[in-house]
């Protein structure tokens, strides 16, 4: 291959992008329009499913070292704890809520990529382009006004919420518009006698005031604001605002960033049109609860990257990137349903619905059934894609997740040249001939299956695509065939 991917946005989306890319060999540019990368903290939690994939990626370790591990979530009204979701319930190696600043998160990834050798390309902005059969010519404005035009293979826009991309290509990015403003602030708070490594949220008959611990007594504020208009508010305003709502006797000091927010649900349609695909912020945004935007984008990299370094190495068919729009517009939904019940809850007004609310948060969560659900649903490990069309079999009578759900296997610490699905069988002399029959696409070990009456088969990025009983490797092959280049020309 000698015309190069080109990824617009040098945020956290449009990195792992290139940086995924990059370590399998497939010549790609990422461009960015900003001198420098973000100075801000802005996006702030990595959950679980997020360090899952940036190990296989090779780079959780230095997220894990730069961040600050959070074991908790808890709400509270005034003095009273109405609810405290532990993370160490998560059915994941990685057990927690990672706090890092997006400034440390694109760092790392930019980091990562040079790794690859590959640098972002900054004041360099997209102005125009042409999605065509075979490639996509792309017209690039430098800094001092050189202009460039580049022939892409394929273009990823990870361009943000107001995305040029997603405008050029005409798509509608429909949904609403919350009434209600938000303002936020990172400073240091004394006083807080709640764990330092945890999360609080603090309901109030006028509103919300939420706690997020950044590091040595740094905290990302955020307060709703009622009825109030947007506007930029000062240290002295969110004083107050924490007086009324919070805990009382909170010091605030020493602020680094103050803003305001309002909040959009929306989404577009289909996240590709020809040789273009749309990721991140570009194809969807929603509230902050729960904190899964970022994830969200970054998910939706390593779901596309591993799909096109397949098809542009030739190993698998076109049709494979296909499933990429129906998966991740699928989250999407789910996510902003999600993220939408949530604010309306934090957000409500009527004094009697708001009495109503906090007894049964209360209820709810002594339960440890209901704990554990809401922690390992905002840790994304619960994130499936039942509905995609690399699905095949059935784990009926078998103990083991379904085609679309994840499922970790253990895995060869050497990167390789292509990512490999992974056979999750009994060691067998059928197994070693399906390895030798698909030798480019499967990883040549084989781990052990959660039943050892089933065959399963993971994709790169630990979903299952196909379940079999045992002995039944028709189902694998033709999977495999299904996916392979050769099945497709014939």
């Amino acid at each position: 291959m000698s015309k190069p991917v080109l990824v617009v946005g040098a945020g956290p989306v449009g990195l792992t992008m290139a940086a995924e890319l990059a370590r399998y060999g497939i010549p790609v540019r990422v461009i960015d329009r900003l001198p420098t990368r973000t100075t801000q903290s802005r996006a702030l939690a990595v959950w679980p499913r997020t360090l899952e994939l940036l190990e296989a990626a090779g780079c959780a370790d230095a997220f894990i070292a730069a961040g600050l591990r959070a074991n908790a979530v808890s709400i509270h009204a005034g003095h009273r704890t109405l609810a405290r979701i532990p993370f160490g319930t998560i059915v994941s190696s990685f057990n927690y809520l990672l706090m890092i600043p997006q400034s440390e998160t694109e760092r790392l990834l930019e980091d990562h990529l040079r790794t690859f050798g590959h640098l972002v390309e900054r004041e360099t902005e997209l102005t125009d382009f042409v999605n065509g059969d075979n490639g996509v010519s792309c017209t690039l404005l430098h800094a001092g006004g050189r202009i460039e035009t580049l022939d892409a293979a394929w273009f990823i826009g990870c361009d943000g919420a107001h995305s040029f991309v997603r405008r050029k290509l005409g798509l509608a990015f429909e949904g609403d518009t919350l009434s209600t403003g938000f303002v936020i602030a990172d400073v240091h708070v004394a006083g807080l006698a709640i764990p330092p490594d945890e999360p609080a949220i603090f309901w109030h008959p006028d509103g919300a005031v939420m706690f997020f611990p950044i590091s040595g007594g740094r905290y990302r504020i955020i307060a709703d604001l009622g009825s109030v208009p947007l506007h930029m508010p000062d240290l002295g305003e969110m004083q107050r605002l924490v007086d009324l709502r919070g805990p009382g006797g909170l010091i605030l000091s020493d602020p680094v960033w103050l803003s305001d927010f309002g909040v959009n649900e929306r989404k577009v349609r289909d996240y590709r049109t020809g040789r273009v695909f749309l990721a991140g912020d570009a194809a969807h945004i929603h509230s902050p609860a729960g904190g899964q935007g970022m994830n969200m984008g970054m998910q939706d990299a390593f779901n596309l990257a591993w799909k096109l370094v397949l098809v542009e190495r030739e190993e698998a068919g076109p049709s494979l990137l296909d499933s990429y729009s129906v998966e991740r517009s699928a989250v999407a939904r789910q996510i902003l349903s999600d993220s939408s019940r949530m604010t309306r809850i934090v957000l409500l007004k009527h004094h009697l619905a708001q009495r109503v609310r906090n007894f049964l948060v209360k209820q709810a969560f002594r339960l440890p059934v209901m704990r554990r659900a809401a922690a390992n649903r905002l840790s994304g490990i619960l994130i499936d894609y039942p509905d995609s069309p690399l699905n095949v079999g059935s784990a009926r009578g078998l103990r083991g997740p379904q085609p679309g759900q994840r499922l970790i296997a253990r895995r060869s610490s050497g990167q390789g040249d292509l990512p490999h699905f992974i056979l999750v069988a009994r060691g067998s002399a059928e197994a070693r001939a399906m390895i030798a029959r698909h030798t480019s696409l499967l990883m040549h070990e084989i781990c052990k299956p959660p039943d050892e009456n089933g065959i399963w088969l993971v994709r790169p990025d630990g979903y299952v695509v196909a379940v079999a009983k045992r002995g039944n490797w028709t189902v694998i092959n033709q999977t495999l065939n299904k996916i392979a280049a050769q099945h497709q020309r014939k």
